[in-house]
């Protein structure tokens, strides 16, 4: 059994091993010839008062003590056991079929995009020539949406599944193990891409397959069972168990759940813009005036406030960001943010944005299952209209916004296919455009200079999740009225992040294994 002791330290303390070692021995009255081994388990920033400190969470294991693990990723040879479909390659489809192999399931993974590396030309395309291919764009191809938007790994889903498992299996594949350490972990989009690669080859090299450009266009259900799949409206395969991974953006699922039978509801959801500020003063806020110590990353914010009945809050917070085009078809406009591993880059952005329930909106129909989807899509294409039907994106400074005046000029912005000048209140329903300029104003006093007009709005921030929900049942994980059919993660309503994503598609394995336990029993 190890003993876990908290300290604090100043940030340029926060390296000096000797210093940590010393000062936590003292905490848990510890002698150095009692201690066998000693790590760091957390590591947090403490901002709240000046001066900045760095919380660190030590663990001992004492002369005679052992210290346990969790056994490394142990695939098994699964040419030619039973076959399992996995509809999407984003953090769900592919832990998913990493929990297949370990287990001694045949997954086979159907990817409407490309591959990890291939998807980086058609990013390209919608950021220099505003062409948006609808398979392959920042939300579909290898590894969902998260791949190409930052990789943040912060979750507060404790309670759904394994954790420590998914993130030790992410540095397994070579992402740096501070992400097992850091309250706040993240990889960076730089670095995704390759350990993305390195997870399907591992499923491909156990006996799995990974197909791309293979979209999901029919389901085939009997006497409540799912029977086959169709991809690329022409082949049809016969699976008995499908798990549904195909992330917050595949609406021709829910059209096509919709058509057959399949029943679906409509799901709160969130919706507002990105705030793009200069780091320098996140950082300024943040810490204290204490923005050029070395020691210390870029700072980040996390704001939340009710108004008018609704939540508004910040969402998907980028230290050293850049903002993104995430529109999934031509005649939308969507943003999204990401940050690179070292947080580098001269800009912070985050989602501000207004919680939406299906009775908040104008068009509520009872038992109708896409009201939150029409209205999702109906301010994208607003934005779109209203920029000059491009992927520019309409674009107001801070205080003219909540004053209500249009912006003559802005600064330099990260978002690389442009924005332009319009005043966002005539743009924005008034559900959410009243709502956003009084948070703005509360935010702007709880973080003093928080509320400048050097900061731009650049809207939408539309594709927080699901504004769909596939119902399922909470013991088996299936549909909750089709036998095999596993409604997963962020597109059904079930995740909200990579890590939360990630247990959700491990976890559908799990049922589906314990149900060939059971039949076999």
């Amino acid at each position: 059994m190890s003993t876990l002791v908290q300290i604090n330290v100043l940030p340029h303390q926060a390296e000096d091993d000797d210093y940590i070692a010393e000062k936590a021995f003292a905490k848990a009255r510890l002698r150095a010839d009692d201690v066998r081994e000693w790590d760091i388990r957390k590591r947090s920033i403490d901002a709240r008062k000046s001066p900045v400190k760095i919380s660190l969470q030590i663990e001992f294991w004492k002369v005679g003590e052992e210290r346990s693990s969790l056994p490394p990723f142990t695939p098994q040879k699964v040419h030619n056991e039973q076959e399992i479909a996995i509809i999407g390659a984003g953090p769900a489809g592919l832990f998913a079929g990493l929990r297949a192999v370990e287990a001694g399931l045949k997954p086979i993974i159907f990817e409407r995009g490309k591959d990890v590396r291939a998807r980086r030309r058609d990013l390209a395309a919608i950021n220099k020539e505003h062409i948006v291919d609808p398979d392959s764009n920042y939300c579909f191809g290898e590894g969902g949406a998260g791949t190409y938007s930052d990789g943040k790994l912060y979750t507060r889903s404790k309670k759904r599944g394994n954790v420590l498992k998914a993130m030790e299996w992410f540095v397994h594949f070579g992402a740096v193990e501070d992400i097992l350490v850091d309250a706040h972990p993240h990889i960076g989009t730089n670095k995704l891409p390759k350990i993305i690669t390195t997870m399907r080859e591992a499923i491909i090299a156990a006996g799995g397959e990974v197909r791309f450009g293979a979209k999901l266009t029919d389901i085939k259900i009997t006497e409540q069972q799912i029977q086959k799949i169709q991809i690329n409206d022409t082949d049809w395969l016969a699976f008995d168990n499908v798990i549904l991974a195909t992330g917050h953006s595949a609406r021709d699922i829910f059209y096509l759940l919709h058509k057959r039978k399949v029943k679906i509801e409509a799901k709160p959801f969130a919706i507002g813009v990105r705030i793009e500020h200069q780091q320098d003063l996140i950082d300024h806020i943040q810490y204290h005036g204490d923005s050029d110590n070395p020691n210390l990353p870029p700072a980040s914010y996390s704001l939340v406030q009710q108004v008018d009945g609704l939540g508004v809050y910040s969402f998907c917070m980028c230290p050293g960001g850049i903002i993104a085009p995430c529109a999934t078809a031509q005649e939308e406009v969507v943003t999204n943010g990401w940050s690179p591993s070292k947080r580098d880059n001269p800009y912070s952005n985050s989602g501000i944005v207004v919680s939406v329930t299906p009775q908040d909106l104008p068009n509520y129909k009872e038992g109708d299952p896409f009201v939150c989807l029409d209205f999702q899509k109906s301010v994208e294409r607003a934005c779109w209209e209203a920029a000059g039907k491009t992927q520019a994106v309409p674009a107001q400074r801070m205080q003219d916004f909540v004053n209500g005046r249009v912006s003559k000029n802005f600064p330099k912005t990260s978002y690389q296919p442009g924005i332009v000048s319009v005043d966002l209140n005539n743009v924005l329903p008034p559900l959410i455009a009243k709502r956003l300029k009084k948070a703005f104003i509360s935010f702007g006093r709880k973080m003093k200079g928080y509320l400048t007009n050097n900061a731009v709005l650049h809207a939408p921030e539309s594709r927080t999740s699901s504004p769909v929900l596939i119902p399922r049942n909470p013991e088996t994980l299936e549909h909750i009225e089709i036998k095999g059919l596993y409604p997963c993660a962020e597109g059904a309503g079930y995740a909200g992040g990579i890590i939360s994503a990630a247990i959700d598609g491990m976890n559908c394995v799990d049922r589906v294994v314990e149900k060939y336990a059971f039949a076999q029993a």
